[in-house]
């Protein structure tokens, strides 16, 4: 099976109540949202914390798409309501557009053996 690897970043807003908060609703992902995930055909999903910066590491198989996968999330209000719940925590990545918060990263280095 061919897979995509994705690194997407967020900011968390820098306040120890955000950073907390996040992870702390991240310990217990609804199984609604856990569904959503891998029915957009992500295999691995990996969010990772330094300070107020997150990045996640998406291994997808190899029809998934962003845009489906924007469509899928509108119409589940699981997502929607989990989303706004978050909202909460994150904010703006500098430059980008209002309510803006996942950006995908542009790799610049690959090693493998």
């Amino acid at each position: 099976m061919q897979t995509q690897s994705f690194v997407l970043i967020c900011d968390l807003k820098d306040t120890e109540e955000a950073k907390l908060g996040y992870d702390e609703c991240h310990k217990a992902v609804a199984p609604e949202i856990i569904a959503s995930i891998r029915d957009a055909g992500v295999l691995q999903m990996t969010i990772y914390r330094w300070e107020n910066r997150l990045a996640m590491i998406m291994v997808t198989d190899e029809a998934f798409s962003f845009e489906e996968k924007a469509k899928m999330d509108l119409s589940n209000p699981a997502v929607q309501e989990w989303e706004a719940f978050l909202s909460q925590y994150q904010t703006n990545l500098p430059g980008t557009p209002p309510h803006w918060r996942w950006a995908l990263t542009e790799k610049v280095f690959d090693f493998q053996t």
